[in-house]
């Protein structure tokens, strides 16, 4: 696959640019607001995921559909108060795959809780960066695209997604006096405005570069050298503990979301890493992001 073969040549070379498409999987969950024409749901569901999937959201040629970024745009819908308006969440994926292995490693795990809309049934769905488009399922989507963008290009490069991670800013302040929740970092850290602000901000940086050395450095090397990986994971991870005074920080709390899981398989088997003491490395993150202790940490074993 060319992607994978994209990963091999940042081993060689100190900087490449590459196309940042997507494959996206759409769901649209209607099950509490079920009655009288429940098409449109369905109709929402298919012109999302045309969206999502036929626009161009890059400079670079388009490519394959082996080679795209997975990832999910899933809908939960919990109140349509009249016809063409509805409230809800919406749950967003992606993933990457690991250099010469069949794994693929999350990279966003976010849920927005912070997401109405109107739509009116077959209407088309067009994105202009330059300005809110009036509609904010279109805005929200398309700020979750270049976050998924931004995110994926982290794992290849130090800070690769900082144009995309701009141009969700963008799309951040065209939205944010328009009526509607989740676009002003003042309503909350844990908002589209909050989290954009957060990420593109220097106290970010640490964070970004544990990313790039996580992935490109760590896992992509794990088939090859578990020890040698291993070792990369761990002392990346425990310049977390730059956050322990500050473990509410929302790009923190993103990052171990998608990575809990992955986290405890890789210490709690196979060769134990030997450049940090794993026993300090699990009371960095028992201290930093407490509520994943009993079913994540506290089973990390080396």
């Amino acid at each position: 696959m060319k992607r994978l073969f994209y990963i091999l040549l940042w081993s060689l070379l100190p900087v490449f640019s590459f196309s940042q498409e997507l494959l996206a999987e759409v769901v649209v969950n209607y099950s509490k607001v079920q009655g009288s024409n429940t098409q449109v749901f369905k109709t929402l569901e298919k012109s999302l995921k045309d969206f999502i999937n036929n626009t161009s959201w890059t400079n670079q040629p388009p490519l394959a559909l082996q080679e795209r970024i997975r990832c999910s745009f899933s809908i939960l819908i919990d109140e349509r108060p009249s016809t063409d308006k509805f409230k809800g969440s919406i749950l967003i994926q992606s993933s990457r795959p690991v250099y010469n292995s069949t794994y693929s490693t999350p990279v966003l795990n976010f849920q927005d809780n912070h997401f109405s809309f109107d739509y009116i049934e077959f209407e088309p769905l067009i994105f202009n960066d330059r300005k809110f488009s009036g509609k904010n399922l279109i805005d929200v989507i398309s700020f979750y695209v270049y976050m998924v963008l931004g995110y994926d290009a982290d794992t290849f490069s130090q800070r690769g997604g900082t144009e995309y991670f701009t141009i969700a800013q963008k799309v951040a302040n065209n939205a944010v006096n328009q009526g509607f929740n989740g676009w002003n970092s003042f309503d909350g850290p844990k908002t589209r405005g909050g989290l954009i602000a957060d990420l593109i901000s220097d106290q970010s940086n640490t964070l970004r570069g544990i990313t790039y050395q996580y992935h490109r450095l760590g896992l992509d090397n794990m088939p090859s050298n578990e020890l040698q990986a291993k070792n990369v994971i761990a002392s990346n991870l425990m310049k977390l503990n730059s956050y322990s005074g500050n473990y509410l920080f929302f790009p923190l709390d993103i990052f171990l979301t998608a990575k809990k899981e992955e986290i405890k398989n890789i210490f709690s088997g196979g060769q134990p890493a030997t450049s940090v003491n794993v026993s300090d490395l699990k009371t960095l993150l028992q201290t930093i992001n407490p509520i994943n202790s009993t079913e994540y940490w506290d089973k990390i074993k080396n």
